[in-house]
């Protein structure tokens, strides 16, 4: 079902895309900063309504059920400086290791800060709807049938097989997805401590705003039109692959891997799981929280 409600979302989204002219009728999408940002808002914003639905007219239950509550302003920001954070110690790790060379400086300028700022705003509607149905809406629902191991590894194994066919298959794609099963573990950890969704959102739009909009990387394979910001980055001629993640990203380096399993045991052994996962798993079975 979660699938299933994404893609519909996605079709709704780029049905209304090939009428506003971001969508041409095979499907790609304009290849410019307003093609981007409408893809990340006009295609995904409309499977996080049709969850929203789901759970409210036919769950019966309130979002704060799949972590949708409280202090959002607050778990939003400390999680996008997160976010920040572990994509820059990822960037920094590889640069240090001699993966990167600079391809250009970045720039401040309107013409950049312009379309920077509308692909923030699209990140932010892609990450939190992509967390919206996985360590929200789609873990709760597991959990509350087999238990919160198996709703941490199928919402996680879900997450990294929806990008599966981002590239072609290789073994950049392959060390990638492994990397995105990793962090949607670390991603559901995070969210079962802290009790909430949104802090997960907003680490979640910061690490693909900054990989695309930051360093000009690719974010799971896809490049961006936007220039960026801080500094424009490119593969070094004699890195390895497995170093810079090659044609997929940083996503799929062995640093992104390290810095990934450091955050895993961190929430893994931080404190103990909050209400969140609790209270949505009770509502789902029907049984006392």
């Amino acid at each position: 079902m979660a699938v299933i409600l994404l893609i519909l979302g996605a079709i709704i989204g780029a049905i209304a895309g090939v009428f506003l002219g971001y969508v041409s009728m095979d499907g790609t999408s304009d290849y410019t900063w307003q093609g981007l940002t409408y893809t990340l808002i006009g295609t995904f914003a409309p499977g996080a309504i049709l969850v929203f639905l789901w759970v409210v007219l036919f769950e019966r239950r309130s979002l704060d059920a799949i972590g949708l509550n409280a202090n959002f302003l607050g778990r939003f920001l400390r999680g996008y400086g997160l976010g920040l954070a572990f994509l820059a110690v990822v960037v920094g790790g590889i640069w240090l290791l001699g993966g990167y060379q600079v391809e250009a400086g970045g720039s401040v300028a309107l013409v950049v800060l312009i379309p920077a700022a509308w692909v923030l705003l699209g990140f932010i509607v892609q990450g939190s709807t992509e967390e919206i149905f996985m360590r929200g809406w789609l873990m709760g629902v597991i959990t509350s049938r087999h238990g919160i191991v198996w709703g941490v590894v199928v919402n996680s194994a879900i997450f990294s097989l929806l990008h599966g066919a981002n590239i072609e298959m290789s073994a950049e794609l392959a060390f990638g997805l492994a990397n995105i099963l990793l962090v949607g573990v670390m991603l559901s950890l995070y969210a079962i401590k802290e009790g909430s969704l949104w802090g997960v959102c907003g680490w979640h739009a910061a690490w693909n705003w900054l990989l695309a909009s930051g360093f000009g990387l690719p974010v799971s394979g896809h490049d961006s039109p936007v220039s960026p910001v801080l500094i424009d980055l490119a593969d070094a001629p004699d890195a390895a692959w497995w170093l810079t993640g090659g044609v997929f990203g940083p996503e799929a380096s062995a640093v992104t891997t390290v810095v990934l399993l450091a955050g895993t045991f961190y929430w893994a052994f931080k404190g103990k799981a909050a209400d969140y996962g609790v209270k949505a798993a009770a509502e789902m079975s029907g049984d006392p929280a």
